[in-house]
């Protein structure tokens, strides 16, 4: 009699995930002791004894694997804006939802890992092509995150454009927030950072013209 070998359900994934997380804790430890651009994705397939063909099953390029928290910080994100007052406007809770998610990642709370978490925002800031990347990975989650404003405004986001210019203003000003003010302000944490933005877009941005016609 033939005696067939069942894998208990998800031990599979399981597998997968131990493989991920593995390639992940390489990635990270060579980018911290190389940098990102003298890493190789050979180098982070040999540090787990792995073949470069089975990084690129788990991901596209090394500038995915300096973002997995990124998949992270947007779900945790989301929990977090559920999880506002009813009575705060939607950019009110996207702000704190938002400012909340990013300290928690600086102090390695909730499940993230704060070296990480500041390993991959240098990266942000010094590589060009980490960067872009974490520009593409933020427009891909437009319209998820604008079906979360749209759920909390009660609006239809296929007929109604203010959940998609909310999700789309307040992706930019968090950008705009690390990406640029980082630049003069290299120690200012992100979460502040972020946090100014978005106070200043709930203050409105129709701001009075400064030229001197205007003051006659």
């Amino acid at each position: 009699m033939t005696v067939i070998s069942i894998q208990p359900v998800g031990l599979r994934a399981r597998k997968k995930q131990r493989t991920r997380d593995a390639l992940v804790e390489a990635a990270f430890e060579l980018f911290q002791r190389k940098g990102f651009e003298a890493t190789t994705i050979d180098e982070i397939a040999e540090q787990v004894e792995l073949s470069p063909r089975t990084f690129f099953r788990y991901f596209a390029s090394k500038e995915d694997v300096a973002l997995t928290l990124m998949d992270q910080q947007f779900a945790a994100l989301y929990e977090a804006f559920a999880a506002r007052p009813d009575h705060e406007p939607v950019l009110t809770a996207l702000r704190h939802a938002t400012v909340e998610v990013m300290r928690s990642c600086e102090g390695g709370a909730a499940g993230f890992d704060a070296g990480r978490f500041s390993c991959a925002q240098q990266l942000i800031t010094e590589n060009p092509s980490v960067r872009g990347r974490s520009l593409e990975m933020c427009t891909t989650r437009l319209d998820e995150l604008a079906t979360h404003v749209a759920k909390r405004m009660g609006a239809d986001p296929a007929t109604d454009p203010r959940p998609t210019l909310v999700a789309a203003v307040a992706t930019t000003a968090v950008q705009t927030a690390i990406f640029a003010w980082r630049e003069v302000e290299p120690e200012t944490p992100a979460s502040v950072l972020a946090d100014r933005a978005l106070a200043l877009l709930e203050e409105g941005i129709n701001y009075p013209s400064g030229s001197p016609r205007s003051r006659r």
